[in-house]
Formats: structure tokens, C-alpha cells, sequence
């Protein structure tokens, strides 16, 4: 059985696959991709659906930092979309234009994302942590119609003068903030909406721009189909239902927040925990509370939930499931993590904003036998391993990771050049490299621009890194190459220690004991702040390098 195609179990060559329906469909022009053929035509008959089901069902619960959660029913979430979507309906928005939100998560986020998507208008979220330039690109290159914005952030938009498509902006809160109108003047009657629009599956939906690791963030194009079917994939690998009581805390303005928090709980039609800052204590004090199930974190989070409070102190045996990206789970982790939590079954995803979120998922039970693989292909995705001349490689060989799929998204916006240099028929080139084993289970070993050639011998960071993991007292970890004028390259590892530096000859037999010697660290710099990440939670390699100095 090829991998997205039809059902079954095991593939031909003994590797295995998930168990759904799919059908293969024409979509993006001349893409060919495995859908589920059951699935919501667009993003907002999600909350249409979970409405009709349980319109006085608990929708939202919004841990904002305040000493109280607040709570919405579906109705009541349905009441705050229809009344946003009449407002910006009235402020000029319609079918297609982008409306842009600089917000944190919360309920504003929640109910602007579905008033956007009922008016069949295109989403673009700006991150918080963003500048100026990063938000004049988005805004330029997008030509969004409105802006809604946090009062602390709006001060960081760019001056009407430098995006003329921009007429209309708004801030939140009660004071006034100049040069923006009140928010409140968008929430007007909500039986002055407008009928719900019906955009095609394929039209975009939001346009989510790239963490700028490196270069130029350029705008991923994602569709209601690709959304949708990002959220059926959690749903259904993960087999999370109304039942369930989900909760997001990764930033609502990247694709893991976006998508495996909101539009699957709304796919689920599944009550949603908000939380807007993760701080170790309050999450778990939340996730007892609340009864949580279900929840993704990158690995740094797990680190800092045994590190700062002890999770076998709140009752926590409603949560099931515990995905995680990003990074290997160190094996401590996972062994701690199980002893305190025996309900929880933690599972590694891998994917990109290019894919709508997840592109692999393992299954929970092969998680700890499996550690350094991300899992299978997500049911209708296609991942083939490349070599530099384009040529499929062999299982156990590595290359560059290709990804085709009804969550690939069809390009960037208004990036001819960008798309066509990363796409090839119907695959994202991602600029990983990796592998995929015997049973089809994939590898990721490390970013092209990070990998390390040392002399000649090429070194995956990632899987020194996850050496590093396994030493007691390492909570983060970051791997990368300092200039040598002999052999070009050698490895210098960045370590997070807030207990205090480390031994360093003791780092060096524990890195002995499991690496080749040209792959072992030969100098440290060890910090107790974190590392710096972007919002998707990716460690940002090239601010590393440029504070040690290494270009």
C-alpha cells in the first residue's frame, strides 16, 4: 500500500501505516493528494457543527493570568464570532481580504480567527515578539485591510504611510491608544452578521509567515483544506473527541498553537483551555483543575515541568496525551514524565508551517522504543528521501526530506520566486535531512544549514544534541559549528545548567561513551537563561552563534 493511498495496516515492505479512509482528489491546479473524504467544507463549519451539537457545552476556558478563569459556551462563542464578523464586515472586509491580528492568546484571538473565517476573509497573524520590519514585510507583502492589535505591541506597527493597504486599525483595551480606533467598535449586534460565506476548499484561509531563521519570512499560503485536514489528522492519530478537554499554549500566531490547539478543538468540537503565558506551576495547577487531556509542548516545556514543580503533586489523571516537536525527547524525560504522570502518553510530531503543522505523528505506544524517530507519514502524506542529484534514497540513507500532502500548503503569497525554488511537483522541499527506516518510521537528523563538517565529516547536531539531553543537569541544548582555520568547523555545544556550570571531563565520557570522536563537543558555553527560540519553539541557531561570535 503506498503511503496516503487507500487503508490498511502494514505496507508492502513491512512498514506500517495508519488505518484510515482516504481518497485521492485534484487539488491546487495539477496536485494530486489523499483526503479524508469526510471532512467540514470550510473552516467555519467547524464551529457551525460544534454549535448545533452542544450550543450550551463549555467552548472556551481563558486563563489569561487573572486569579479567575473565564468561560464561554458555544453559544456564547458563536454570539462574539457573529458580532465581530458584523463588525468587520461593516469596516470593509470581505471575502478574501486579509485581515491582520497582533494579539496574544485569548479570547480575542479565538473569536476574530472565526469571524475572519466566516466572512470567508484571510486570516494573518502577526507574532508579539515581532519588530517593526518583520511587521511592515507581513503587512506589505500581505496588503492586509485591517489591522487588531494589543495596546503594548501596536506602538511597533509601522506608519500608515509605509502600508497604504492598511485603512483601518484597531487596539484592544479601554484607553485610547492614537492613530487607532477602540476595539470595541468592532463588536457590534451579532444579528447585523452577514450569512456565512462559502469559500472553496482550496482559497486561503490564513497566511502565516515563516520564524525568519533565516533570510526573508515569506507568507505560507494555508487553505481551508489544508487547515481542515491538519486537524482531522491530530483528531483522528490521536482520537480526541467532544469528550476531551484540549488546551493550547504555544502562541495561537504560529501553526502548532493555530492548528493543534484551535481548529482541531473546534474540529473536535472539544472544549479548549487558553492559557496565555506557559509558566511551569500555574500550567499544572490549570491542567489539574481543568481536567486537561490533551496538550502539545516542545520538549523544553516537559524539561521545566520536573525541573520547577512536581506534576505527581496535581491530580493529572485526566491527561492522556502529550505531544511534543521540535526536539528528541530526552530518555529521562520520558521515564520521569511516565512515573509522574501513568496516564500520560507522550507522542513526537514533526512538521513546519509549510505543512499546516503535523507531517509525521508516532504512535504513543512506540514512543519510548522509538525515541529518535518523529513518527509515521500523517495519514495522506507522502515523505520521500532525496539525494542532492533528486533521486529517492534507500531506507537507512539519509537526504533531504520531501513532503507532499492535502496539508502541504501551494505555495507562498505573493512568491513566485520562493515557490518555485521550493516546491517540485506538488513536494515542499523542507531542508531537513533525514531518513526514513525499514518500517517506514522517519528520522530527522538535522537542518542543511546546520549540520557540521568537521574536516571533511559531516556531524547531525541533532543527534548530539540529544546525547547532550541525557546528561543530569542538561535542561536545553544547542549544537553548533565554530570556525577552525585547519579543519573549517569543530563542535561547540551550548548547554542550559540552572543549577551551575557542569563538569566539562565528565561531559566529555558521557559524549565518549555514545559518539564518534569527531562528533563528540570539544568546547561548552554553559548559561542559565533559555535558549532563544522563536515562537514555533525552533532554538534560534543564529542568534547563538552571532552572541558567541561565530558569524
Amino acid at each position: 500500500m503506498e503511503e496516503g493511498g487507500g487503508t490498511g495496516g502494514r505496507g508492502e515492505a513491512g512498514g506500517y501505516a495508519w488505518d484510515f479512509p482516504l481518497r485521492r482528489e485534484r487539488h491546487y491546479g495539477e496536485r494530486v493528494v489523499a483526503c479524508f473524504p469526510d471532512r467540514p467544507p470550510h473552516l467555519h463549519a467547524m464551529l457551525a457543527a460544534a454549535l448545533a451539537a452542544r450550543p450550551d457545552a463549555e467552548a472556551l476556558i481563558l486563563d489569561d493570568g487573572a486569579p479567575a478563569r473565564r468561560r464561554l459556551t458555544w453559544a456564547e462563542l458563536d454570539r462574539e464570532v457573529r458580532g465581530l464578523a458584523a463588525g468587520l464586515a461593516a469596516a470593509g472586509v470581505g471575502q478574501g481580504d486579509r485581515v491582520a491580528i497582533l494579539l496574544g492568546n485569548g479570547l480575542e484571538f479565538v473569536a476574530l480567527a472565526y469571524a475572519v473565517a466566516r466572512l470567508g476573509a484571510v486570516l494573518v497573524p502577526l507574532s508579539t515578539r515581532d519588530q517593526t520590519p518583520g511587521l511592515r514585510h507581513a503587512l506589505s507583502n500581505s496588503g492586509a485591510r485591517v489591522v487588531i492589535a494589543e495596546p503594548a505591541a501596536a506602538a511597533r506597527l509601522p506608519d500608515p504611510a509605509e502600508t497604504p493597504a492598511l485603512t483601518r486599525r484597531f487596539a484592544l483595551g479601554a484607553a485610547p491608544v492614537p492613530g487607532f480606533e477602540p476595539y470595541a467598535a468592532l463588536r457590534v449586534d451579532p444579528d447585523a452578521a452577514p450569512p456565512a460565506a462559502v469559500p472553496e476548499e482550496d482559497a486561503p484561509a490564513t497566511i502565516l509567515y515563516t520564524s525568519g531563521t533565516t533570510g526573508t519570512p515569506k507568507g505560507a499560503v494555508l487553505t481551508h483544506l489544508g487547515l481542515i485536514h491538519s486537524s482531522l489528522i491530530y483528531n483522528r492519530t490521536c482520537r480526541l473527541t467532544a469528550d476531551d478537554r484540549m488546551c493550547v499554549v504555544a502562541p495561537l500566531s504560529h501553526v502548532t498553537g493555530l492548528v493543534a490547539g484551535l481548529h482541531a478543538a473546534m474540529a473536535a468540537g472539544a472544549p479548549l483551555i487558553v492559557i496565555r503565558e506557559f509558566k511551569a506551576a500555574r500550567f499544572l495547577a490549570t491542567a489539574a483543575a481543568e481536567r486537561m487531556s490533551f496538550v502539545v509542548l516542545v520538549p523544553a516545556m516537559y524539561n521545566l515541568l520536573l525541573h520547577q514543580d512536581d506534576p505527581a503533586a496535581h491530580d493529572l489523571s485526566a491527561w492522556r496525551l502529550g505531544l511534543f516537536g521540535g526536539a528528541p525527547m530526552p530518555a529521562p524525560t520520558i521515564e520521569r514524565m511516565a512515573a509522574k504522570v501513568p496516564s500520560l502518553g507522550l507522542v513526537n510530531c514533526y512538521g513546519a508551517t509549510e505543512t499546516s503543522s503535523p507531517i509525521t505523528v508516532m504512535r504513543a505506544e512506540e514512543t519510548s522504543a522509538r525515541r529518535l524517530s518523529v513518527g509515521l507519514p500523517a495519514p495522506g502524506a507522502e515523505i520521500v528521501v532525496m539525494d542532492d542529484d533528486g533521486r529517492e534514497c534507500p531506507p537507512g540513507v539519509h537526504g533531504e526530506l520531501w513532503h507532499r500532502g492535502a496539508n502541504v500548503v501551494p505555495g507562498y503569497w505573493e512568491n513566485p520566486e520562493a515557490t518555485a525554488r521550493e516546491f517540485c511537483a506538488g513536494f515542499w522541499k523542507s531542508g531537513d535531512i533525514g531518513s526514513k527506516d525499514a518500517d517506514g518510521f522517519v528520522h530527522v537528523h538535522d537542518r542543511k544549514k546546520d549540520m557540521i563538517n568537521r574536516g571533511g565529516f559531516k556531524i547531525f547536531t541533532a543527534q548530539v544534541e540529544g546525547v547532550l539531553h541525557d546528561f543530569p543537569g542538561v535542561v536545553e541544548a544547542a549544537v553548533i559549528a565554530k570556525p577552525c582555520p585547519v579543519l573549517g568547523e569543530r563542535v561547540h555545544a551550548v548547554l542550559v545548567a540552572p543549577d551551575g556550570p557542569l563538569s566539562e571531563p565528565a561531559l566529555a565520557a558521557h559524549c565518549a561513551a555514545a559518539l564518534a570522536d569527531y562528533q563528540r563537543p570539544e568546547s561548552f558555553t554553559f548559561r542559565i537563561d533559555p535558549l532563544p527560540r522563536n515562537a514555533n519553539g525552533k532554538i534560534m541557531k543564529r542568534e547563538i552563534r552571532a552572541a558567541l561570535g561565530f558569524g
